[in-house]
């Protein structure tokens, strides 16, 4: 993969990326949001805005900045990870838009016996949309008609929003310029995430503005490199299975040794995605569901 981290956040400022679209960039930089999650304010008039963030009043006043008195319809939520969903509610209240998305936030399977979700702090299990968006529907505005796609995978409740008739779609963290999106089970599902990469796949969008870092300038050549490597890690990950390893530390060790030892955590969430799939698919087995302490076996 030929991952672009070259980006200017400019916490505060609001920044043109196409004709009314605004990106703004909330200070909280990590290993997982690299340099902060990204807001998109849409429109000229009448406004829409995309993925309000975490709770930040610095934030809060940047999008208010912005909004500069005009006023806001709806505010589109992606998902309800905390660096995206918690700020709507304040949000709303300031401008008495509706909150939009897929729905509340969910697993995207039942937990198993005694299984514990390692990503349920980062869950804003408080988010209620005042409206649940449907896959295809489109919220439409002054100037402007925004599509929701549901895209699981990274999260259940996933969405991505084509701006009609531009060829602009905000991707949020299902496709991401400067690195894979996390998959971790039991929040996210790596065969419902390369279906969804599959239904992007068949559209013709030009640019993605993505919910962390810069621009995916070509979208279909990236995916198409994206879904190469997922594949690519799937089979590295069936290697060392047929070689020998049978649980994921094993697993993790010799395929991301180059990896920042702070993300090996994910690392083993992400091949337990994998191994999820590979036991649906059978090729792969392990005594029970598949778990991060599971003995695995080829099939």
């Amino acid at each position: 993969m030929d991952f672009d981290t070259r980006f200017e956040p400019r916490y505060g400022e609001a920044v043109p990326v196409a004709e009314d679209v605004l990106r703004l960039t909330v200070q909280n930089p990590s290993a997982f949001t690299f340099h902060g999650t990204n807001s998109y304010v849409v429109g000229r008039e009448t406004l829409a805005i995309i993925d309000p963030g975490p709770e930040d009043e610095m934030h809060l006043a940047a999008l208010m900045k912005a909004v500069d008195g005009r006023p806001v319809s709806h505010i589109l939520v992606s998902h309800t990870h905390k660096d995206h969903s918690p700020l709507a509610r304040k949000l709303a209240q300031e401008t008495g838009a509706i909150i939009c998305a897929e729905g509340p936030h969910r697993p995207a399977r039942p937990l198993h016996v005694g299984e514990v979700n390692p990503l349920q702090e980062s869950a804003d299990v408080d988010f209620m949309p005042d409206h649940a968006l449907g896959d295809g529907e489109v919220i439409e505005g002054d100037g402007w008609a925004i599509r929701a796609l549901h895209t699981p995978g990274h999260a259940a409740n996933h969405a991505v929003f084509a701006l009609e008739g531009t060829g602009i779609l905000f991707s949020a963290d299902h496709v991401m310029a400067w690195a894979t999106s996390i998959v971790a089970p039991p929040d996210g599902s790596m065969s419902d995430f390369m279906t969804s990469l599959d239904r992007l796949l068949e559209r013709e969008d030009r640019v993605f503005f993505p919910g962390h870092g810069g621009a995916v300038t070509r979208p279909r050549a990236f995916m198409r490199g994206l879904r190469t490597h997922r594949r690519m890690r799937e089979r590295a990950i069936l290697q060392r299975i047929t070689d020998g390893d049978r649980n994921i530390p094993e697993i993790v060790a010799a395929i991301y040794r180059d990896t920042d030892p702070r993300l090996h955590g994910a690392a083993a969430l992400s091949v337990l995605a994998h191994l999820e799939d590979l036991v649906g698919k059978g090729l792969v087995t392990c005594e029970g569901e598949p778990a991060i302490d599971s003995i695995y076996l080829p099939a």
